[in-house]
């Protein structure tokens, strides 16, 4: 009897113990998620991109239907951005087809997507915003696999910053799905979910953080002076 109770006793500590750590890595997402540039790149998936396209570039589906004006977003400043997007574009002398937002976001959105188009043209800046919206549940914050879900699967969701695969493989499996590699089934297929440029720009991001993990490691191993 008394077996029993110390076993459910240590039974009922691991399990406060798993909570507190799942608590950890909920506050943990909810950090990097309240980020003004993952919102504000939340904000330009929604209202933006279908004119000024995924990368700011201009290059978008509706590009035709203003061939006679740039589309393309140029480094300006903040307030530039906030303003354009507030009141529209005759307000700052762009093109008067660029809307007035000022009606239909708060003031919070428009500072947000104001601090996501300070990096746009950033492929990894970018990439870290299509990871941490879509691959994090998973992969982790830190894309080592520990993600919030990552013990509901077996095996284990991989950790990325160790990930020896190459450019192509990756993008395979990103678009097609683990089972299509030969790899874990629970991995879905993304490319009816995000944009052959979010994939791109996803790559860009996975190389930077493999590239800083082993710098990490190489540190953390050489002789301290």
């Amino acid at each position: 009897m008394r077996r029993r109770s110390r076993t459910t006793r240590l039974a009922f500590l691991l399990c406060i113990a798993t909570l507190a750590a799942a608590e950890d890595t909920r506050e943990l997402v909810n950090l990097e998620m309240s980020k003004p540039t993952i919102r504000g790149a939340m904000v330009f998936k929604s209202y933006c991109v279908l004119c000024h396209g995924q990368r700011g570039d201009g290059v978008s589906r509706a590009a035709r239907l203003h061939s006679e004006v740039n589309l393309a977003i140029a480094p300006q400043t903040m307030e530039y951005y906030k303003t354009i997007v507030r009141e529209g574009g005759k307000t700052v002398g762009a093109s008067q087809y660029m809307p007035p937002w000022g009606d239909e976001l708060s003031e919070e959105q428009i500072s947000d997507v104001a601090v996501y188009l300070g990096v746009i043209s950033d492929p990894v800046r970018r990439g870290d915003v299509v990871y941490k919206t879509n691959c994090v549940l998973c992969h982790g914050v830190k894309a080592d696999g520990n993600g919030r879900a990552a013990a509901l699967f077996t095996p284990r969701p991989a950790d990325l910053t160790r990930s020896t695969k190459s450019d192509r493989y990756k993008e395979d499996i990103i678009r097609n799905g683990g089972a299509s590699m030969g790899r874990s089934p629970s991995m879905p297929a993304w490319e009816e979910r995000i944009a052959d440029q979010e994939i791109e720009d996803v790559l860009s991001y996975l190389k930077v953080v493999s590239v800083v993990h082993h710098n990490d490691e190489d540190h953390s191993q050489s002789p301290t002076e």
